[in-house]
């Protein structure tokens, strides 16, 4: 039997990159290399080289996280190249990226978002302002942008300066929300056509972490993750909906994972990650796991969606 050739892409220009090259070497490490030539390429360098070996490539794995990896861009040069690959398309992935334009388009499918205000680097705002339309405490976030970097959850005027500089530094437009206090849980939905919803993970910080930031993200330990939440069995079938429902509004393909804040009986979704991560603390593969699917299994599973959605084109 032939092997398929896999363009393992990682690294990239974002502030992800360390996050994406922790991802390219779990992913490499669970091919099957019977089955499998991986060949890997960092768009930073590679972009030449892959044009160039275009014609060989079955498929493409994208393990990039953040501008130029989860917003179309590659996306894009991939479907000129011919490449077909395991996640969501150029529109897709642009609208998950930009924070504002998938909560307007989570409104308008009837799902509970934070209430929030949109300020421009360009634009005056006015302190005072934000704070008597959404109260204390806020979250302050670009608007586009992954892995909770230059995301802040203030206290107070002070804070929400500083907060709001540091998110600027990031992007031109940013995000201010009101702070839904709830339990943080997370839902993946795997597949094209027949989606499969993922068991539920509640997500804990530990420690100083009072939510998923870039740290507890990423740091082993640092976060505890209960998978299956232990939700009420309405609860977890009202999450599975909400990221099903955010998914499918949003045109995704292949897989993504939803992050929501359940309050009460109310789930607010936040965001949708159309490349989640894949490393040893991720969570996607985690809740596949729970299924009996394995990491290489789940893999072999994206492969398979690339394949299916490039012959459906």
């Amino acid at each position: 039997m032939k092997k398929l050739t896999i363009a393992l892409l990682c690294g990239g220009k974002s502030n992800e990159r360390e996050i994406s090259l922790k991802s390219c070497t779990q992913v490499k490490n669970a091919l099957p290399k019977e089955k499998y030539e991986v060949i890997i390429y960092d768009p930073a360098t590679d972009i030449p080289k892959l044009v160039q070996d275009a014609s060989k490539i079955d498929v493409a794995l994208i393990m990039l996280h953040g501008r130029y990896g989860e917003d179309g861009t590659i996306q894009g040069l991939l479907d000129l190249l011919g490449i077909p690959y395991q996640c969501s398309g150029v529109l897709a992935s642009a609208l998950a990226m930009n924070k504002i334009m998938a909560k307007r388009i989570f409104r308008s499918v009837g799902l509970k978002v934070p209430r929030d205000i949109v300020i421009s680097h360009y634009e005056k705002y006015d302190l005072n302002y934000i704070i008597d339309m959404l109260g204390l405490p806020l979250i302050v976030k670009p608007s586009d942008g992954g892995s909770s970097i230059a995301l802040s959850l203030v206290e107070n005027k002070e804070e929400l300066n500083s907060a709001i500089e540091i998110a600027f530094k990031e992007s031109e437009t940013i995000l201010i929300e009101e702070y839904v206090k709830g339990r943080e849980i997370t839902g993946g939905v795997l597949g094209n056509r027949e989606l499969l919803a993922l068991p539920i993970v509640e997500i804990i910080p530990q420690g100083k972490h009072t939510f998923f930031d870039y740290e507890a993200k990423y740091v082993p330990g640092v976060t505890k993750e209960i998978c299956p939440a232990l939700l009420p069995p309405h609860l977890t079938e009202k999450a599975k909906k909400c990221a099903i429902t955010a998914h499918k509004a949003l045109g995704c393909k292949g897989y993504s994972r939803t992050d929501m804040i359940l309050k009460d009986e109310d789930i607010y979704v936040l965001e949708i990650n159309t490349i989640p991560g894949m490393t040893e603390t991720s969570l996607f593969p985690l809740a596949a796991k729970k299924l009996g699917i394995s990491f290489t299994q789940l893999l072999e599973k994206l492969i398979n969606l690339a394949l299916e959605s490039a012959y459906e084109r």
